[in-house]
């Protein structure tokens, strides 16, 4: 498993399946994924459909930043987010709780 699957297959599937976590979430969100096979990812929760593109796209409320393997081990369930943001492997700038909580609900 790799970041792109994750960004590209696994979260738009997730959303396919539950559109009111794109509703909930309601924002862009930037995930900047260290590693070989990391990359820039925009997550657009503002639209109806194509919520994630390759790349960072417009204004976003938050950035997400990490490694790709924390990123794989995250949506395993191999690593707790809040752990790992606590041990700073997992940032967010700015750090909007209730954005990032939402977003757990997503990627976990």
């Amino acid at each position: 498993m790799t970041a792109k699957d994750i960004m590209e297959t696994e979260i738009p599937s997730t959303l396919q399946a539950k559109p009111e976590l794109a509703k909930e979430i309601g924002s862009v969100i930037h995930f900047n994924i260290t590693g070989d096979t990391g990359g820039t990812w925009t997550l657009d929760c503002t639209k109806d459909a194509n919520w994630v593109t390759a790349g960072a796209e417009g204004t976003p409320k938050m950035t997400v930043s990490m490694s790709e393997a924390d990123f794989v081990k995250i949506r395993q369930k191999q690593l707790n987010p809040q752990m790992a943001a606590m041990q700073g492997k997992l940032k967010f700038k700015p750090m909007d709780m209730g954005l990032a909580m939402k977003l757990g609900k997503l990627l976990g």
